[in-house]
């Protein structure tokens, strides 16, 4: 099962609209028992961290994500705020995340003519294996809107990046976890080639 979770913090048309283009049938759920029993997971958001912690935990989704992930070996994939939720904390509030990629979340520092939020297409560049980038993918675009972003402990963990005055994390994996800042639902073919590796990944 195929499931996108909807925390009422996004719009998850986009996300089911760009699945079905690929003959995926995903589920759109804030229920923990389907959560619980997807064997892969997306979990989009916009906003702030502490209300994307707030409506997981309020519902119980944190807890069938655990199961879902770390008991029966689902794929999740999070997309802008859900890649944040899935580090251990933000400058944004003071809620724990899930923790499941060692990083903090910290905001753009300001920089003199840098626009933030960082809003638009960016290029995206490959940095280590991962089943959502090819290996010679350097030069994709793709759409973000942010103004924090993920800092790992480990450099490896990032798996691609982007500049917006400084480099940083564009994505994060570990084994079947995955983050991308940028919204594959909104970035046109790019985003059709990640979404589609991510329903085909092991």
């Amino acid at each position: 099962m195929l499931t996108v979770i909807d925390t009422g913090l996004c719009n998850v048309g986009s996300c089911l609209t760009m699945l079905r283009k690929l003959g995926a049938e995903p589920v759109a759920s804030d229920d923990p028992a389907v959560v619980a029993a997807s064997s892969r997971t997306i979990l989009p958001g916009v906003g702030s961290f502490d209300a994307g912690m707030t409506a997981l935990r309020s519902r119980g989704l944190d807890v069938a994500l655990h199961t879902a992930v770390h008991e029966r070996g689902a794929s999740v994939l999070g997309i802008c705020l859900g890649m944040q939720l899935l580090a251990r904390r933000s400058e944004e509030g003071t809620s724990p995340g899930l923790g499941w990629i060692e990083a903090d979340v910290v905001r753009f520092a300001p920089q003199a003519q840098l626009r933030i939020p960082h809003m638009g297409w960016n290029t995206v560049q490959r940095q280590a294996p991962s089943p959502l980038f090819e290996p010679g993918d350097t030069d994709s675009e793709f759409y973000f809107v942010h103004s924090f972003h993920v800092v790992p402990d480990d450099p490896g963990l990032v798996t691609a990046e982007a500049t917006h005055g400084v480099s940083f994390a564009a994505a994060v994996g570990r084994g079947r976890i995955h983050g991308v800042q940028f919204h594959p639902e909104k970035s046109h073919r790019h985003g059709l080639q990640l979404l589609r590796r991510f329903l085909s990944a092991t």
